[in-house]
């Protein structure tokens, strides 16, 4: 794991935004295609509004999600929603989006027939992730009652997940394939999250499962 200290959040949103689209430039230089996928909440938001601008043959790439809320695209909470007005905008508008949400099914109906539709785009190109003050990452949350599959070195590419605290089941991308992304960045803002990642390093994964997908990859943090 590589850590990436930056003066101040502008500036590694910038940073973020610029190294992301050379990773994918670079990835379709060597491949007819590229997969990125990224995380929903508030912190990357700002960097797809950067990204989206990038010249890059988007229309060579496929967007899909870390995780997803099981609500329909037009709802609030909706990661596809967000990723849809924030980053597949501008000349990104271009790229093929691969949503998971399937009305008319539950999370644990869709989850097998996604990980069996979508495993071509595997592995991952470039993955962008975010995590929680609770150490956890895409939809794996300590405690949640679907954690120990998704953690498996088996795993299918999605699991459902259940989240106690959570209004809504959501759907992840399992932890052996963010982990086994071609290109791996962990974007954290703030001193609280700083500490809950060093705290991550020395907890095993069923209690930080941040821990289980970071290897290798890069961390990018400012206050």
């Amino acid at each position: 794991m590589t850590f990436h200290e930056y003066p101040d959040r502008e500036m590694a949103v910038m940073q973020i935004a610029n190294l992301l689209a050379g990773s994918l430039r670079k990835c379709l230089a060597q491949h007819e295609l590229a997969s990125l996928a990224v995380p929903g909440g508030t912190t990357p938001g700002p960097v797809f509004d950067v990204m989206s601008a990038a010249d890059l043959d988007w229309e060579r790439v496929h967007v899909m999600l870390t995780d997803e809320r099981w609500v329909p695209e037009d709802h609030e909470r909706s990661n596809a929603g967000l990723v849809k007005r924030r980053l597949l905008t501008g000349p990104a508008a271009k790229a093929k989006f691969v949503p998971f949400y399937r009305a008319g099914m539950t999370a644990d109906e869709a989850a097998p027939l996604l990980s069996q539709e979508l495993g071509h785009l595997l592995p991952v190109s470039v993955l962008l992730l975010g995590m929680g003050a609770d150490m956890h990452t895409a939809s794996l949350f300590p405690g949640a009652d679907t954690l120990s599959a998704a953690l498996d070195k088996n795993a299918p590419m999605l699991c459902a997940v259940h989240p106690e605290d959570q209004p809504e089941a959501r759907i992840s991308l399992s932890a052996p394939v963010l982990d086994g992304a071609m290109e791996k960045h962990l974007v954290i803002f703030g001193e609280d999250k700083r500490t809950a990642l060093e705290k991550a390093m020395t907890l095993p994964p069923e209690e930080a499962p941040v821990g289980a997908v970071i290897g290798g990859g890069d961390v990018h943090w400012a206050a």
